[in-house]
């Protein structure tokens, strides 16, 4: 992926992750992964994880993805994921 095309990414995941902080999330948990975390807590998240499936219709499953991804810590640079 080009460089400027990752720091766009990068970026909008910051972004995501700020807007999941203020809204009382974990400081580096986006909100999709937020989503699909307490999807089963109450209607509320259940519909949010739907919308952003919906949003993200490019991308199968994404809140899904997105806290698996958080779990096993995909997101994270090869050198600090651990081994």
């Amino acid at each position: 992926m080009p460089k400027g095309t990752m720091i766009i990414k990068h970026s909008i995941i910051a972004l995501d992750q700020l807007v999941n902080a203020i809204t009382g999330g974990w400081a580096d948990e986006t909100l999709s992964a937020r989503a699909w975390r307490l999807r089963g807590r109450n209607n509320w998240w259940n519909f949010l994880r739907q919308a952003i499936d919906i949003l993200f219709f490019f991308q199968p499953n994404h809140c899904s993805e997105a806290y698996h991804s958080e779990v096993e810590r995909r997101q994270l640079p090869p050198e600090m994921r651990g081994g």
